[in-house]
């Protein structure tokens, strides 16, 4: 299983960007778990503070910030290559 924690904001064009790199991506990874993180949920902002997301969207691979900001389909996709070996 590869968990993806997908914090955003609410109007976000990158974070809508995202959600279609992982719509477009599923049906390649379906071992890939999406949880979507309001970042100014209780939970959102806790993982805002512990990770120091300071750009959305962040994404968190298995409990490591994999990026903020925009995401590079290219090196998302390496990573998820990477964690199925």
């Amino acid at each position: 299983m590869i968990d993806i924690q997908f914090v955003t904001v609410a109007g976000c064009h990158e974070c809508a960007k995202a959600k279609k790199i992982f719509e477009e991506l599923k049906p390649q990874y379906p071992e890939m778990q999406i949880k979507e993180i309001n970042a100014t949920s209780t939970e959102g902002m806790a993982l805002v503070q512990k990770y120091g997301i300071l750009a959305s969207p962040g994404i968190i691979i298995n409990g490591e910030l994999f990026s903020t900001g925009a995401l590079d389909k290219n090196e998302f996709v390496n990573k998820l290559n990477a964690l199925r070996k």
